[in-house]
C-alpha cells in the first residue's frame, strides 16, 4: 500500500546560511513520500537558488509574514499530511515517519515536534536549549507542527494578522474544536540561535509591537503561555538547581527578553 504523502513547508527570507542543511535533513528522512515546497518572501541572497538545486517546489510571494507564506504553501500542497518547518531548524531523519504513524495508526490529529538549540552555537543558545528542554513534556507552551490537511484547513491556518506566537494560537484553536494531538520523540534543532544578548533584544522588541494581537486573541490562556513564572520551570527547578551558571544566563536572558516585548508593546500603543 502506497504511504500517503507529506507535505513539508518551509517558509523563508534571506535563508541561504542555514537553507540547505535544514533541506538536507528533510530529504534523508526515514519516510520517503514527501513533497518539500518552499515559499520565499522576495529574498535577496540565494535562498531560491538553493532551493531549487534541491529539487523544491519553489514559489516567491509578496508575502508581509511568515503566516501567510505558511498558509500559501498549504494550499499549494498535494499531501495529506502537512508539516512545517523552519528554515532555520534541522529534522531528526525519524520525525515524519514517527509522525505518519502515530496519526495512521492512533488517529491523531495533530502532532507536537519538540525543537530543541543547537548548543555550540553560542553561551546564549546553551541557555536557550536549557529552557526549551524544559518544555519536552509540557502542555501549555507547545505547539504542534505537523497536521492532517483536513484538520489544519478546519481551523482556518493560521492567522495572519500575527506576527508573534502565531503557531500557539493556531495549537489552541486545534484544541478548542476538541481535535487531538499527540507527541513523538524524534526533535527538530533550531541551529540560527543568537549570539548576543543585542540579536535577542532587537527580535523580542520586534515581536513585542505585535503581540498585542495574540493577547486579544487569547485573552486567557495566551496570558499564561506568555508568562515569564511558567509551570515547566517548576516542574525541572531540580535542573536549574544543577546548573548554576545557566541558571543565572537564563535570568539574564528572560529580563532582556521581556523588557524588549514590554518595550516594542509599550510603542506600538503609542505610535497608535
Amino acid at each position: 500500500m502506497t504511504e500517503p504523502l507529506v507535505s513539508v513547508v518551509v517558509p523563508t527570507y534571506n535563508s541561504e546560511k542555514t537553507l540547505a542543511v535544514c533541506l538536507e535533513s528533510i530529504r534523508k528522512q526515514t519516510y520517503k513520500n514527501i513533497e518539500i515546497i518552499v515559499v520565499d518572501k522576495s529574498s535577496g541572497d540565494r535562498t531560491v537558488e538553493i532551493a531549487k538545486r534541491f529539487g523544491c517546489k519553489v514559489y516567491v510571494i509578496n508575502a508581509r509574514e511568515r503566516s501567510e507564506q505558511m498558509n500559501y504553501g498549504v494550499r499549494k500542497a498535494a499531501g495529506k499530511y502537512i508539516y512545517i518547518v523552519g528554515s532555520d531548524f534541522i529534522v531528526e531523519p525519524g520525525v515524519v515517519e514517527e509522525a505518519v504513524r502515530k496519526c495512521e495508526d492512533e488517529g491523531y490529529d495533530a502532532i507536537c515536534v519538540h525543537n530543541t538549540s543547537d548548543p555550540t552555537v553560542s553561551f546564549w543558545a546553551r541557555v536557550r536549549k536549557f529552557e526549551r528542554d524544559c518544555y519536552r513534556d509540557d502542555e501549555l507552551n507547545v505547539a504542534a507542527r505537523f497536521f492532517r490537511r483536513e484538520v489544519f484547513e478546519a481551523v482556518g491556518g493560521f492567522d495572519e494578522t500575527l506576527v508573534a506566537c502565531e503557531d500557539y494560537d493556531l495549537h489552541n484553536r486545534l484544541l478548542k474544536k476538541g481535535f487531538r494531538v499527540g507527541r513523538i520523540k524524534a526533535q527538530e534543532i533550531h541551529i540560527r540561535e543568537p549570539k548576543s544578548l543585542w540579536e535577542v533584544a532587537k527580535k523580542h522588541y520586534y515581536y513585542g509591537k505585535t503581540i498585542g494581537g495574540f493577547i486579544k486573541a487569547n485573552p486567557s490562556k495566551g496570558i499564561k503561555q506568555l508568562s515569564p513564572i511558567r509551570p515547566a520551570f517548576i516542574k525541572h527547578r531540580k535542573e536549574f538547581a544543577k546548573h548554576p551558571i545557566l541558571t543565572l544566563g537564563f535570568v539574564i536572558y528572560q529580563t532582556v527578553r521581556y523588557f524588549s516585548v514590554g518595550l516594542g508593546f509599550l510603542v506600538s500603543k503609542v505610535r497608535k
